[in-house]
């Protein structure tokens, strides 16, 4: 089975775009996690630079200190502020779809707000996405999905989706292991984040150097989800790409 359609690259892999190329593979854009970037008019030029010679894009918005279920409404807006220029970034770059970090925070937010208010950012949030657009929730310190699902399940509206990140559900913040998050997620998958690690941290690992069984995860993924796309996310993403080869994914370039 080649799943090079589906498969993108991260671009925190600085050879990400060339070996996107060589391989026939997408991109996941994150020169906008840093929201900085946004402001930077040299940043769209050199993104199109990268995007050369590839045909299949996420974009990955922005995250530190954003918050869309934040207590304090100032928070609130600066989030809508910067989800709205990467928004802008992504229309420009002919982009359609972009991962948004969910913002919960253990220990700081209840669930019940937490549902509650991120329910309602996104109600008020989503009219001004473009229809052609899909938005993805990822889960980095959620501890489960249910809030997560609860949250797409209640706002309804196809812009709205998540993102599985396998490694995040395999670290100290979450409480459910990696596959216990596909059947629930499967509904409103869009997108899945792959990486490995050991159980404890988000070491963003290559897919074969940890203990989440890959090869379960990716036939999970297959089967209830069979129109989710994926991205690697390591630091080196060739070593991933070996052992996809290895694992009969793709064929080897």
């Amino acid at each position: 089975m080649d799943i090079r359609q589906r498969l993108h690259l991260s671009g925190m892999d600085s050879h990400a775009p060339e070996l996107a190329r060589k391989w026939g593979l997408g991109l996941e854009v994150t020169d906008f996690c840093y929201a900085p970037m946004l402001d930077d008019p040299a940043t769209l030029p050199a993104v199109r630079e990268k995007m050369a010679g590839i045909d299949h894009f996420w974009l990955h918005a922005p995250f530190a200190e954003l918050a869309p279920c934040a207590v304090d409404p100032l928070v609130r807006e600066v989030t809508a502020r910067r989800y709205r220029q990467a928004l802008s970034a992504a229309r420009q770059l002919g982009i359609r779809r972009l991962v948004i970090h969910s913002g919960y925070i253990p220990l700081v937010y209840f669930p019940e707000w937490f549902t509650e208010q991120s329910v309602a950012f996104w109600r008020e949030f989503l009219p001004e996405v473009p229809e052609d657009m899909v938005l993805a929730l990822e889960n980095v310190m959620d501890e489960t999905p249910q809030l997560m699902t609860d949250i797409v399940r209640q706002v309804d509206d196809p812009r709205l989706g998540l993102c599985l990140d396998v490694g995040h559900a395999n670290t100290c913040a979450s409480r459910t292991p990696p596959m216990e998050w596909i059947a629930p997620m499967a509904p409103y998958l869009r997108h899945v984040h792959l990486h490995n690690n050991l159980g404890d941290w988000d070491l963003h690992n290559s897919l074969g150097d940890g203990e989440i069984l890959m090869q379960q995860i990716l036939a999970a993924l297959l089967e209830q989800c069979p129109a989710s796309t994926w991205t690697i996310e390591n630091q080196d993403c060739a070593p991933s790409l070996a052992w996809l080869a290895q694992q009969g994914y793709l064929s080897e370039e």
